[in-house]
């Protein structure tokens, strides 16, 4: 009994459930999409506005299971209606904001999308200059194009020369919304072995995109480097291990845990790589991944913390160091930063200097541990002027300054003791303090 207006109001209150403020059940909302995806044909039929609510809260909806939930519905309504989808999609989902690209991604990219989506589309493309190619925008038609491109390099025996400049020269471009759907198309790409080896030559361009400011640009590149990598013969794959380690870094204390979890996993997949042969070159970069590694064995979220512990054995293996293999895989963590800092005192400087950052770092447990790790140091380091101590004990005293009680509290002892006289003549009685 229900008018096609009454029908769809549901399925837009459904959709609109799913966003971050509802104060709806986001499952309840999820089962009435279900049911409504259950019978395309009754529920379904007015596709544009379907669309464009799906694209207005996509762009306020954040927990995975929601944005699931719109995907699928998305996917079946390419299944469903494909001619209808790609007019809604090009008249109410304009590429100009994350949601859009989102839509447009998954469109472009998901395997589960069909054929007679992309050939209406085509279709379009190829009539511009008939009466409806103003609803072609010049963002979509770019977007085309690099879907055709990322097509030629997965279906071609050989890829043309001209598609992966063309997506070269959209990686250099100074427009992140390209970057984003070049390296989507890459992910998907590289799935697979053959195409993977093909698309090499476009990793230095890749590389450059970690330096984005947009997560998700972040997050796609590595998941290319780890794809490729995972194709790559052993040599080959130590070869980008040289080049990728050092850019890396910045990356381990990245805010979003998944991505901290990817990039410390695809490094230890790279340390694993090396052969003999670099491993001398490698010996050399490593020592500055040693103590972002040490502090994220103690990462708040368990996955990264776990993967940590597995790269740091990686790179005491490229070490050599059988000590401190010994100390990760018994987990004895005071005695790893003894270790570090024992084993060569001319490094001291750098990991106070690679610690302070830390002090300020929102996990309680990186705090704690670059305090305990600073004032261990502090006492190793021999020459220590008084500048240099009292730089340190003005960047602890700032600790206290809107953190944990607790670690206010670590961090003004530790003070107390690299200040105090009997610390300046017992080293040993400030280490016992420090660790305990």
């Amino acid at each position: 009994y229900l008018r096609p207006s009454e029908k769809t109001d549901i399925v837009l209150t459904a959709i609109e459930a799913l966003r971050d403020s509802s104060i709806y059940d986001k499952q309840v909302a999820s089962s009435v999409l279900n049911m409504t995806m259950g019978e395309p044909a009754f529920w379904l039929t007015d596709v544009p506005s379907i669309v464009g609510c799906i694209h207005e809260s996509l762009k306020y909806t954040s927990t995975v299971s929601a944005r699931e939930s719109l995907d699928a519905l998305l996917i079946l309504l390419a299944c469903e209606y494909p001619r209808e989808l790609v007019f809604s999609m090009l008249i109410c989902v304009p590429l100009c904001d994350s949601a859009a690209l989102a839509m447009w991604e998954l469109m472009f990219f998901q395997n589960k999308i069909p054929t007679e989506f992309s050939t209406e589309l085509m279709k379009i493309v190829k009539s511009r200059k008939r009466r409806h190619c103003k609803l072609l925008s010049a963002a979509v038609l770019h977007a085309c194009n690099i879907q055709e491109a990322v097509k030629d390099c997965t279906n071609a025996q050989q890829p043309s020369f001209h598609s992966l400049t063309f997506l070269q020269e959209y990686l250099k471009c100074p427009n992140p919304g390209f970057h984003s759907l070049v390296l989507m198309g890459l992910v998907t790409a590289s799935e697979t072995p053959e195409t993977a080896r093909k698309i090499q030559v476009l990793l230095p361009d890749v590389v450059e995109t970690l330096q984005d400011a947009n997560k998700d640009i972040r997050m796609k590149a590595l998941l290319v480097f780890r794809n490729v990598v995972g194709h790559m013969k052993r040599k080959k794959a130590s070869c980008i291990a040289l080049q990728l380690s050092e850019k890396l870094l910045p990356l381990f204390d990245d805010e979003c845990s998944q991505l901290r979890e990817l990039t410390i996993h695809l490094f230890k997949d790279l340390m694993k790589a090396v052969v003999c042969c670099h491993k001398k070159r490698m010996k050399n970069k490593v020592w500055r991944v040693l103590v972002p590694l040490f502090f994220h064995m103690s990462d708040q979220t368990q996955s990264v913390a776990k993967v940590s512990r597995k790269a740091f054995l990686a790179v005491a293996e490229i070490l050599e160091w059988e000590e401190l293999k010994h100390l990760i895989q018994t987990q004895q963590t005071w005695r790893i930063g003894e270790c570090l800092l024992v084993k060569d005192r001319r490094r001291v400087e750098d990991y106070l200097h690679q610690s302070m950052p830390y002090l300020k770092d929102t996990q309680a447990t990186l705090q704690e541990m670059a305090i305990r790790f600073i004032g261990l140091a502090a006492r190793h380091s021999r020459n220590q002027s008084k500048e240099k101590l009292s730089e340190i004990c003005h960047a602890l005293q700032a600790v206290e300054e809107g953190s944990e009680p607790s670690i206010c509290s670590l961090a003004a002892q530790t003070v107390l003791i690299l200040t105090s006289p009997r610390a300046q003549h017992s080293s040993v009685w400030s280490l016992w303090v420090l660790c305990c």
